[in-house]
């Protein structure tokens, strides 16, 4: 089977013959030169990692002023409690050393609801499954005045910054 072409030059028509194998061979050709573009822009997608990282360990809790005496408040969106001790600011995590459950504060020091673990209000563990006490988070003050809190940095419990 061929492809009849008419092909038109001046007083008479020609027919050109496109024979099958050629017009197979060029609908080849095409496929596989799409399939390569496909294939060299799906491996440019892929190098791009896709991977989230997360809220930043390194972040904000606002001015010394905030956080009255004596004071223990919990930013539970980033899963620490904040204690100030006269003008000494400590942060100690509310993630239970557990299962990680988030931990609560109550009259005592902190409470695990989920599994029962208790801990006294510097993070050592009282009670309960928690095989190891709250870390504490390093604590720095900012060029701005706001208190800033490192999660990737622990410090030895009872270290406080002065303020």
């Amino acid at each position: 089977m061929a492809v009849n072409l008419r092909r038109n030059s001046g007083r008479k028509s020609e027919e050109v013959d496109l024979p099958r194998r050629r017009f197979l061979g060029w609908l080849s050709s095409v496929g596989l030169f799409g399939s390569a573009v496909l294939s060299a822009m799906s491996n440019l997608v892929f190098i791009k990692p896709r991977a989230t990282y997360g809220a930043p360990q390194r972040f904000s809790i606002g001015k010394p002023d905030e956080f009255p005496a004596g004071t223990r408040v919990a930013v539970e969106t980033r899963r620490i409690c904040v204690v100030r001790e006269g003008n000494k600011v400590a942060a100690i995590s509310t993630t239970c050393t557990h299962l990680g459950c988030i931990i609560g504060l109550s009259e005592t020091g902190f409470a695990c609801p989920c599994h029962g673990s208790r801990f006294d209000s510097d993070g050592n563990v009282t009670g309960g499954p928690a095989p190891r006490p709250l870390p504490w988070f390093k604590v720095t003050l900012a060029p701005n005045g706001e208190l800033e809190v490192d999660k990737d940095t622990e410090i030895e419990p009872g270290s406080y910054l002065n303020v």
